[in-house]
């Protein structure tokens, strides 16, 4: 039986939305386990690049408890290094805040790419028995195709590395991507974001090609460049050196160190 042309119209109308009601109900009841998801992996990052889950099985029930047992998340200040009084840093959404003008403020020019700067961020502390045993700050800044987001962690002399890790980009599997790569997350372990004694600004950089050995600068402060990936590598080493410094964490990092005049 043959339709009329108003009928198809009207048919595939009905069609569209009806799919486009079911896709939208999809993504509104997806949401929450979506978000949770995303918060189970932040937890896992901070846990394993802190070095708190060495030696633990991590799964969906073990992490939000190792969690909450061995790590502190505190809302500062970027400005003043201090903790923002009353605050709730559990449910603080900093890409979010960093991409709203009333939450945020413009970035100096930097080598790092990064457009703007919250007023505020979390920092995690890795604690047992009341001690600190580890710093982990988010990290962020362009690559050559992508803004890479992560975490960074420090031993709490606040200058050497524990660990470096990202949980988003969109960096060329095999070239940039390679800043997944264990063994290349593996060459910052123990390398010295700043000089001894010398805290005014981090000495830490991802070099071109392979760092010389043979140099006692480049053991303490440089990191092995990846192959094929120049911009990558670059953009890793320029936003690490923008979050260590006075516009990122440097004002959190001098008030843990108790150095008011900045260690210089």
């Amino acid at each position: 039986m043959q339709r009329s042309n108003t009928y198809t119209i009207l048919f595939a109308a009905a069609v569209c939305l009806v799919c486009a009601i079911f896709v939208s109900g999809a993504a509104v009841a997806l949401k929450p386990l979506q978000e949770a998801n995303k918060r189970l992996d932040v937890q896992k990052k901070v846990l394993n690049v802190s070095g708190a889950a060495e030696g633990e099985k991590l799964n969906k029930t073990t992490i939000p408890e190792l969690f909450e047992q061995r790590i502190r998340a505190t809302l500062i200040d970027l400005e003043t290094g201090k903790p923002v009084e009353g605050a709730d840093a559990t449910d603080f959404d900093q890409k979010k805040a960093t991409k709203d003008p009333k939450t945020s403020r413009s970035a100096p020019k930097n080598s790092a790419g990064i457009p703007r700067v919250p007023y505020q961020a979390v920092v995690y502390e890795w604690v047992e028995n009341e001690e600190v045993k580890a710093l982990v700050l988010p990290i962020e800044g362009k690559g050559l195709w992508s803004t890479l987001y992560g975490f960074i962690a420090l031993d709490k002399d606040t200058t050497t590395i524990k660990g470096i890790t990202f949980y988003q980009h969109g960096e060329t599997p095999g070239l940039g991507g390679e800043i997944d790569n264990p063994r290349w997350k593996a060459l910052w372990a123990d390398k010295k974001v700043f000089a001894e004694g010398d805290f005014s600004s981090p000495k830490i950089e991802v070099v071109k090609g392979q760092a010389d050995r043979n140099k006692p600068e480049a053991q303490a402060h440089h990191i092995d460049g990846l192959a094929g990936a120049t911009i990558t590598s670059r953009g890793v080493g320029n936003l690490v050196q923008f979050w260590m410094g006075e516009k990122g964490f440097g004002p959190y990092l001098t008030l843990y160190r108790g150095d008011e005049g900045g260690g210089s």
